[in-house]
C-alpha cells in the first residue's frame, strides 16, 4: 500500500486525473450526441441498451489510448528521473515497484469506468427512458470494461518499462485503439486474438438486424464467462512475463 501511495504522490503535479477525465468527457459527449441523433431519427431505440452499446464501441477507440497515456506517464517518471539505480540502492525490489505502478494505473482507469457508469445513468434519467436504471447491465458493462483495461494496462506497462522512448508505448495504444474500433468487422476467430476487441466482446448488449430493423439483445453474463476466463489468464501471463523481464533487465 505504501508503494501505491508513493506512485500517486509522484503524480501530484502531473494533472493526470484532470487530463484523462477531460479526454473521457470528449468520448462521453460524442457518444451522447450520437445516441441523441439516433433517437431523434428513431424514437423506438430510446433505450439504455442503445447508449451502452454506443459507449462499448467507442471504448475500443478511446480507452486503449487513455491506458497508454496513463501507463506512459506513470512509468516515464523512472526513466526521465533516472531513479532506477537509486531505488535499487535502498532495497526497493523492482517487482514490487512494477506491481505498484500497475495497481496505480488500474485505479486511475477504474475511475474512468465509474465515471462512464454515472454518465450513462444521468443521460438515461435526463432523456426520460421508460425503463428503470438497469443496475445489472451496468455492472456487467463495468466488469467487462475494467477487466479489458487491466489486461491492456499489463501489456502497455511491459512496453513502457522495457523501452525508454515512450513513443513506442503510445504508438501501441493508438494501434490498439484502431483495432478496438474496427474489431467487430473482423471474423470471430481473428477478433478474439486481439485484447482490444474485448470492449465490445464483453459488452452485455449485442446488436442484430432483423428485416432491416435494428434490434438489441442482452447477453447473459454466463455466456461471457469463457471469454472472461481467457482474458484473466492472458492478463496474468502478460503481467508476470513483464514483471520478470523488467526485474532481470539491466539498469
Amino acid at each position: 500500500m505504501n508503494a501505491i501511495r508513493l506512485e500517486f504522490y509522484k503524480l501530484r503535479h502531473k494533472h493526470l486525473f484532470l487530463m484523462m477525465t477531460l479526454i473521457l468527457l470528449v468520448e462521453i459527449t460524442w457518444a451522447f450526441m450520437a445516441t441523441s441523433m439516433s433517437i431523434s431519427r428513431n424514437p423506438e431505440i430510446a433505450k439504455w441498451e442503445t447508449l451502452m452499446l454506443m459507449l462499448s464501441t467507442m471504448n475500443g477507440l478511446f480507452l486503449p489510448i487513455l491506458s497508454a497515456i496513463c501507463v506512459s506517464r506513470i512509468c516515464d517518471m523512472e526513466h526521465k528521473g533516472k531513479t532506477w539505480k537509486l531505488l535499487l540502492t535502498i532495497s526497493v525490489k523492482r517487482g514490487h515497484l512494477y506491481a505498484a505502478k500497475y495497481m496505480c494505473a488500474c485505479l486511475v482507469m477504474l475511475w474512468m469506468c465509474i465515471l462512464q457508469v454515472f454518465s450513462i445513468s444521468a443521460f438515461g434519467i435526463i432523456k426520460g427512458f421508460n425503463d428503470p436504471v438497469p443496475f445489472l447491465l451496468l455492472a456487467q458493462f463495468l466488469s467487462g470494461t475494467v477487466l479489458t483495461n487491466m489486461v491492456i494496462i499489463a501489456l502497455q506497462q511491459w512496453v513502457s518499462m522495457a523501452v525508454k522512448n515512450q513513443a513506442f508505448a503510445l504508438t501501441l495504444g493508438m494501434i490498439g485503439g484502431f483495432i478496438g474500433l474496427a474489431a467487430d468487422l473482423f471474423p470471430f476467430g481473428i477478433r478474439r486474438l486481439f485484447v482490444w476487441s474485448y470492449y465490445s466482446g464483453l459488452s452485455p448488449i449485442k446488436q442484430n438486424y432483423v428485416n432491416e430493423q435494428m434490434q438489441f439483445s442482452t447477453q447473459d453474463i454466463s455466456n461471457s464467462l469463457p471469454l472472461m476466463s481467457l482474458l484473466i489468464t492472458a492478463g496474468i501471463f502478460i503481467f508476470l512475463a513483464g514483471s520478470i523481464h523488467i526485474s532481470r533487465q539491466e539498469v
